[in-house]
């Protein structure tokens, strides 16, 4: 059975399928938590921190970056699903932080096997992710340690 997701946002089709293409990329701001996971931020929220100049120039190069990245992946029959980009101030200076466009901070699906509908193979962390999620892990520290299977199957990918 398909799964469907009801969505709520003005800028997203009223009705979407399990990994469908969006019409445009969409931005989902997080910030960094004091331990534990990034956690969202609404975009009023980035504006009254770093001001409108800032925050208009940060999603400015983030959809560049994926949309540039997007199509030349694409071009070589992967498609990036997702992808994580990171913004810091070295002093005063906005900075393009940590990894980019990686297993770790991305998902890449294969064009070919790609299926609108249902859960995707991938060459990312999430294959580690589903099996977390399956032993009900509650995302605290320590993390469980991953089977050896588990292991072999994430460096093949």
């Amino acid at each position: 059975m398909e799964k469907i997701c009801q969505r709520k946002r003005p800028d997203l089709p009223s009705v979407l399928r399990k990994a469908e293409r969006l019409p445009n990329p969409i931005l989902t701001p997080t910030t960094k938590a004091e331990v534990g996971h990034d956690i969202d931020i609404k975009r009023e929220e980035i504006l009254k921190q770093i001001g409108k100049e800032t925050t208009n120039e940060i999603e400015e190069i983030c959809l560049k970056i994926y949309e540039r990245a997007s199509k030349k992946a694409e071009a070589n029959g992967i498609i990036i699903a997702d992808t994580k980009l990171e913004f810091g101030f070295s002093g005063d200076e906005l900075i393009l932080i940590d990894e980019l466009l990686t297993p770790d901070s991305s998902r890449f699906w294969p064009v070919e096997k790609y299926k609108v509908g249902g859960n995707q193979f991938s060459f990312d962390k999430q294959y580690v992710r589903d099996y977390l999620e399956s032993i009900k892990w509650n995302k605290q520290p320590p993390a469980p340690t991953l089977p050896e299977y588990i292991v072999l199957e994430t460096s093949k990918k």
